[in-house]
Parts: structure tokens; C-alpha cells; sequence
């Protein structure tokens, strides 16, 4: 953040060198005397969201002048990135997904600014149209663009790699205060230090020792005349001509409509019919539903051999699954239950893995499920229906915790997520 402008870099080189040249190695020189991430600054951001408040409350004592609380996305900006030397702060990542910090939803007496403005929601770009979610769809947006991958790797070199600590820092305008290092050698000054890193922050142990590889990024990249956002000009089918001849030869032939496909780095395209879902992680198996007996079916993909099949599975008819790992499965159907399955392996060898199967269910969905999508990261598990609801539940408690419209996932969610 020291580096938005050519005019404020100069001031930190020259912070540096005088703090060099005044001290003679007995302090080390620092570019930045404060910290791009600590407790204060996302207490700061987060302060209209509870519990966040209290913790901002708790660390503050009251809510501050409110000249100085976070009230607009603009002049956060332009104090880290122009006008205020001691603030380099960094994004949240609660700025990419969350619209509910923005907003004063319990109205917060947050004060009145000098010029007259009384404080409340947080004030949001132009091009948000006011909208908190069309904010955090945009940021998201721009954050998993092309562009932003293609340069990753200089971010991570800066914060958790080689560029953190040394010569390399200093040539690359990274050098905080030395306290602010993980693995500062001070111990005559440590309960000074605790009380620094309390306050300010910590940054981070340092990982790599090299630089971090880019990620592969393919397709060009060009600014939206509208937004402003970087968008993946080959979405447009004229920039890419030769991509629209047909193959020779079909990837893959199924018997029946696709159902799901899936990349794979060493068997490549990886397509099963409808009514099919692959077991991971090698995906040479697959779990098939939607037979006339309501039972499931489970069989290799190459030889299509039928390896089990499990008779009064479900109660009425599967019209969806979700296999997230190799012992889970997930079905939901006619019954309105989501079925959360252990898959028991009872075979050692692979040609005739069979597996038994121990169900766990929860209710709250009042529509047939139709789709499913889970996050084992998350815990969650979304249930769509052909009303245009969806209803999410907990995968790791197996409890119903929200009712909610298409429209809303739609407005709250990437492209690239949906």
C-alpha cells in the first residue's frame, strides 16, 4: 500500500535512509511504521456488525471521533493510499463476501462528522448503485479475475515469501518495524513488544524461501467499459474464432445425457450420464440413482460393471446426489429429506469394492430437492427446488438453517461460484 503513488514511495525510501543514517545500525530501518493488519483495523471495519462491536469497543472503549471511523469506501482509499503516510492498511476478506458490515442494521449512535454527515451505513462507490451486494459481487469479481491471478504470486512473495525479510525487502519497499517480525530477536524489550504486537500486529512466519511460481492464467484479460472490472475477453466468441471448429473426434460418448463432468489432471475429461455422480478422489467409480425400484446402483465407469446395488435406499424417489468425498454421500429427493450417507468400505480390493451405507437425515425443506451442491469447508449443504428456493443446511451438526430465494444466492454469489 506504501507503493500507490511515485510521490508517496519516495517519502518512505527517504524514511528509511535517514532512519539509517540517524541510528547507524543500532535500531533497524523501516519503511512503514505501522502495520497492514491488526486488531484495531478489523475491529474498524467490522465495527457495525456484532459481536465485532464489542470487540471494537473493547479495544477502543467508546465509538471514536467519527471523523476517524470508517463511514465510506472512498475516503478509506485515499487515506491508505494517498493522504495518510501511517495508514497502509489492507482489505478485509470480509470485503469480498459479506454485504452485512456495510450496513448499520442495529443503528449505532456512531456520531456526526464535523462537515455535518451523520454516520450510519457505509458509503459505497458509484458503481455499487448503493447496493451493498452488487458492491461485494463487483469486488469479488475483480479479485478472481484474470489479472489478479496472473499476479498473485508478488502478493504472497511480499507477505509470506522471500521478498518478506533481507536485502530482497528493502529492495522491494517491504521493511516494517522490527518488532513487527515474527522472528525478532529482542528479548530484553519483549514485554515491549508483546504490548507492540497487541496493539499493531504481527506479520506473518515466513513460508518460502524462493519465489512463488505464477499460476498458469490463459486467457487475456481487458478492462469493462462500464465498471471498470477486468473481464476475460475470450467469453466473447469473436476473439476467439478458431475456438468455435468443432473436435474430430467427440471427447466423450455417453448413452444418455450429461450428467456430470469433471477435469481431471491424469485421466482428463471425466463425463457420466444422467442420474450418476463420481466417487472421488479417483473418480474411476460411480454412484447411479432414479431405477424404477428406487434402488441405487454403484459400478466402475470403464467397464460399467455393476458392483452393488442397495434396494429400499431412500424413502421415495432420488432425484439428486452429491458424492464430496470418497465415505460421504448426500441424496435428496421426493421425500423433502436430505440424506447424508457413510459409505463403510467392506472390501479390500478394488475390483470388488463394496460399501455399506449408514444414513443420517434432516428435515426443514419443504420442496422437493431437484439439486445439491455441498462444502465440506464450509459444512454446508444447499438444497435447491423448482420453485426457485434453495435451503441450506449444516453438514457437520445435519441441521436445517435457512430458507432462502434463488434470486438472493444470485445477487450474493460470483458467477464463477454459482
Amino acid at each position: 500500500m506504501g507503493a500507490q503513488s511515485k510521490h508517496r514511495l519516495l517519502q518512505y525510501q527517504k524514511n528509511y535512509r535517514e532512519w539509517q543514517e540517524l541510528h547507524d545500525g543500532e535500531i533497524p530501518p523501516y519503511h512503514y511504521g505501522t502495520h497492514y493488519s491488526s486488531t484495531m483495523i478489523v475491529a474498524s471495519y467490522l465495527l457495525r456488525l456484532v459481536p465485532f462491536t464489542h470487540h471494537f469497543l473493547t479495544v477502543q472503549g467508546n465509538f471514536d471521533l467519527p471523523d476517524r471511523l470508517f463511514h465510506s469506501v472512498k475516503d478509506a482509499w485515499l487515506s491508505a493510499a494517498q493522504i495518510n503516510p501511517s495508514d497502509i492498511k489492507e482489505l478485509i476478506p470480509e470485503f469480498f463476501y459479506l454485504p452485512e458490515f456495510l450496513t448499520n442494521n442495529n443503528n449505532f449512535d456512531l456520531g456526526t462528522k464535523q462537515n455535518g454527515v451523520v454516520l450510519g451505513d457505509v458509503r459505497l462507490p458509484t458503481w455499487a448503485k448503493g447496493d451493498t451486494r452488487e458492491f461485494i459481487r463487483l469486488h469479488r469479481k475483480a479479485l478472481e479475475c484474470d489479472y489478479v491471478s496472473a499476479h498473485l504470486h508478488e502478493w504472497i512473495d511480499l507477505i509470506f515469501g522471500y521478498k518478506q525479510q533481507g536485502p530482497l525487502a528493502v529492495e522491494a519497499n517491504n521493511v516494517f518495524q522490527y518488532y513487527y517480525y515474527y522472528e525478532n530477536n529482542y528479548p530484553i524489550k519483549k514485554k515491549s513488544i508483546i504490548s507492540q504486537i497487541d496493539n499493531f500486529g504481527q506479520i506473518p512466519r515466513q513460508l518460502f524461501k524462493r519465489a512463488h511460481p505464477p499460476k498458469r492464467v490463459f486467457r487475456s484479460v481487458e478492462s469493462d467499459a462500464q465498471t471498470g472490472i477486468l473481464v476475460n475477453v475470450d467469453r466473447l466468441f469473436f476473439h476467439n474464432l478458431p475456438n468455435l471448429v468443432p473436435s474430430a473426434q467427440p471427447v466423450k460418448e455417453l448413452k444418455g445425457p450429461v450428467g456430470q463432468m469433471i477435469q481431471s489432471d491424469n485421466r482428463g475429461l471425466l463425463a457420466v450420464e444422467k442420474n450418476k455422480v463420481l466417487v472421488p478422489p479417483h473418480n474411476n467409480r460411480y454412484i447411479a440413482w432414479g431405477f424404477g425400484d428406487l434402488s441405487m446402483r454403484t459400478g466402475f465407469i470403464e467397464t460399467e460393471r455393476i458392483l452393488a446395488v442397495y434396494e429400499n435406499f431412500h424413502i421415495g424417489q432420488v432425484l439428486c446426489a452429491s458424492c464430496p468425498d470418497s465415505h460421504t454421500l448426500i441424496t435428496g429427493g421426493t421425500s423433502t429429506l436430505v440424506c447424508v450417507w457413510d459409505m463403510v468400505k467392506s472390501s479390500g480390493r478394488e475390483e470388488n469394492d463394496r460399501r455399506s451405507f449408514y444414513t443420517r437425515c434432516y428435515t426443514g425443506i419443504t420442496r422437493l430437492s431437484r439439486v445439491l451442491a455441498v462444502s465440506t469447508a464450509y459444512n454446508l449443504i444447499v438444497s435447491g427446488s423448482e420453485d426457485q428456493t434453495a435451503s441450506c443446511g449444516d453438514l457437520s451438526k445435519l441441521t436445517y438453517v435457512r430458507h432462502c430465494l434463488s434470486t438472493w444466492l444470485q445477487s450474493l454469489l460470483s458467477p464463477s461460484t454459482i
